[in-house]
């Protein structure tokens, strides 16, 4: 196993290091041959299997944007009473809930121990501290400003949160309804229809073809309904392997521009999300150039992505910003280059977008809040649809069995 310790020797003078040793009594042994006396160890794993199995989880999943926030904030708070980077780093694994986390937080307290900055520390972990995460973080350690950075990147992370919160919620009802929709459509499928169409089976009347589809979907539910299941899984693990694909994330960066219910909130959204990623990473210092390329790899939309990046290309041949935005129309509101542009004529990039974002963000708040009175027509047309077809499906040969009788 790992061990961190720190050592005294008999003269005063102390040391620290990391120890690969079978026991903490062979790492005392070998401590006392030296002229040291063990003063402190921690273990850093204790087997390796163990190990192997952290690494796989932080490998594969990443962790709430909420657990990042507090973190963020709670390390500027400590900072700033004072507080040395390691003891902040273990007073908020303790404060923390997060299994995952407080094993993440106990192996960069270590590093921070032996040595490490935090911005390498956290480097190692990219599924939980991104690159924008750890540039931020570095150019607050080479300012001597980490203490303000890390606020800056904790009210980042607090808006994004609040959005993604906001938006999430407003989805939550249009969702139940679908599933629920889904539900009862497959219940009646399995114990209604062959109520209904047993009558059609001793009678010889001529079932249109909207009745045999449901009749044949009815009896595939009934006799194959893991089969059913299983398919609709391997349909949604092919949709979402195609999404992660360029040409997936083509279509769908597409759809969310030019759909007309995604398109207003998709676009206010990415924008409130450039203008103040944008800013806080100028106001961190990150160079304008570095900037645009953190953004084209944190910003999730394929037509945002492509047009930071080569706005971050033509910077570097002289071409102002705002001259750039202006020409991505499809992307970007008129409202932003102008805004950059104001900036630029003014030194006041930072501020103005900061304020720009806070619109942005507002007007993302608002649509949210009526998101569930636009979607509601298109569901109740969804589902009038849905019981007009199995409405008509059933009756229609209904007046055929009533006009056999007669």
């Amino acid at each position: 196993m790992k061990i961190f310790y720190t050592a005294k020797s008999y003269k005063g003078q102390t040391k620290s290091g990391e120890a690969s040793v079978k026991t903490e009594k062979e790492l005392v042994e070998q401590l006392r041959t030296e002229g040291f006396v063990l003063t402190s160890s921690k273990i850093l794993d204790k087997e390796k299997g163990g190990k192997m199995k952290v690494d796989f989880l932080d490998r594969f999943f990443g962790l709430p944007l909420k657990e990042k926030m507090l973190f963020a904030k709670n390390l500027s708070i400590m900072i700033s009473s004072g507080l040395p980077l390691a003891k902040a780093v273990k007073n908020i694994a303790a404060q923390t809930r997060n299994k995952k986390f407080i094993k993440i937080l106990e192996k960069i307290q270590g590093d921070l121990q032996a040595g490490s900055s935090l911005a390498d520390s956290l480097a190692k972990y990219p599924k939980v501290f991104n690159e924008l995460f750890v540039n931020m973080i570095n150019v607050g350690e080479a300012s001597g400003n980490l203490d303000e950075v890390l606020s800056i990147l904790s009210l980042q992370l607090e808006k994004e949160n609040e959005i993604i919160r906001k938006v999430k919620g407003a989805m939550i009802y249009p969702a139940v309804i679908l599933v629920a929709m889904i539900g009862v459509g497959i219940l009646m499928m399995i114990y209604v229809v062959p109520q209904i169409t047993a009558v059609f089976s001793d009678m010889e009347v001529t079932l249109p073809p909207t009745t045999q589809f449901i009749i044949s979907t009815s009896n595939f539910l009934r006799n194959h309904l893991i089969l059913f299941f299983l398919i609709v899984g391997v349909i949604l693990a092919g949709i979402k392997f195609f999404i992660g694909t360029e040409s997936g994330k083509k279509l769908t960066g597409m759809m969310m521009l030019n759909v007309p219910i995604l398109k207003n909130i998709a676009m206010k959204l990415n924008c409130a999300r450039f203008c103040r990623i944008y800013s806080s990473l100028l106001k961190s210092g990150v160079s304008v150039v570095e900037s645009l390329k953190i953004l084209s790899r944190t910003l999730t939309n394929y037509y945002y992505k492509q047009a930071l990046e080569e706005a971050s290309q033509s910077i570097q041949k002289g071409i102002p910003l705002s001259t750039i935005i202006y020409k991505k129309d499809k992307v970007f509101p008129i409202l932003v280059p102008q805004m950059i542009e104001v900036g630029e004529e003014t030194g006041k990039t930072e501020s103005i977008l900061m304020n720009l974002a806070e619109f942005y963000e507002e007007e993302v708040d608002q649509i949210t809040k009526n998101l569930s009175s636009i979607i509601e027509p298109v569901l109740m047309l969804i589902i009038g649809s849905a019981v007009g077809f199995f409405a008509i499906s059933i009756l229609q040969p209904m007046y055929g069995v009533l006009e056999n009788i007669k």
